[in-house]
């Protein structure tokens, strides 16, 4: 049974990361630069640096978008250049940015040991973005998933997967899927009904959480069958097992 779902799971991770990736940039590229500006706003009589940080992030920020578009254009290689000189010369905000799209692209690759270096290496650098942290934290998860025990997924997702943070619904629904290959039907299923109730969860999660409760739907009556069949009386074929 593994057998036959894993290649569904492994889509529905895949389109994890694609949507996480995606989003990041929606969530940050404002952020960075109103970050910059809160911290320079807060320091009187600097006008002329607080001019000169802004248009290096929003330099930065052209530069990561168009190493983006390159990518999108299948100019694999001309965006992997770009997003590396961001990594060498850009903004920490960008440049970190920069290094998890380098990630997010090893990982559709297949080179999974080279995004998990970068992810770690972000996600253990304190001077980072807390945000961005997290994130990096959540695509560690989400690689491990297939592979990792549940205690480990678990210890990693649970302080995302707070009412107030902002990766609470895939830290959740990771959770949920990890459960769910443990074994842990039941904790599972709790996790994607809740995510299935709660109106902020978007569509998209809700409609894999609706794909994985079929799947423990499934799993259920297959374990409640096999568990009849042993407290049952002796089948007819029983007499032939050696």
């Amino acid at each position: 049974m593994a057998e036959d779902r894993d290649p569904l799971l492994r889509e529905l991770e895949s389109e994890v990361r694609r949507e996480q990736l995606a989003k990041l940039w929606d969530r940050y590229g404002i952020y960075v630069v109103g970050l910059a500006a809160a911290i320079v706003l807060g320091v009187g009589g600097f006008q002329w640096w607080q001019a000169r940080t802004l248009a290096a992030a929003q330099e930065a920020g052209a530069r990561y978008q168009a190493a983006i578009q390159l990518a999108q254009q299948g100019k694999t290689e001309e965006s992997r250049q770009a997003l590396e000189s961001i990594v060498r010369d850009g903004p920490a905000g960008y440049a970190t940015l920069a290094r998890l799209q380098l990630a997010g692209e090893a990982a559709s690759a297949g080179k999974k040991d080279e995004a998990l270096t970068i992810y770690e290496a972000i996600a253990g650098n304190s001077g980072a973005d807390l945000l961005l942290r997290q994130y990096a934290e959540l695509q560690i998860a989400s690689l491990k998933v297939d592979t990792a025990d549940f205690t480990e997924i678990q210890n990693r997702l649970t302080p995302l997967t707070g009412d107030n943070n902002a990766w609470r619904h895939s830290a959740r629904e990771l959770l949920g899927l990890s459960a769910y290959r443990a074994g842990r039907l039941e904790e599972a299923k709790q996790i994607f009904l809740e995510l299935a109730a709660d109106q902020q969860t978007p569509p998209s999660i809700r409609e894999r959480a609706g794909i994985i409760m079929g799947l423990i739907t499934s799993a259920e009556a297959q374990q409640a069958a096999q568990s009849g069949q042993a407290g049952g009386a002796p089948s007819a074929e029983t007499p032939k097992v050696q």
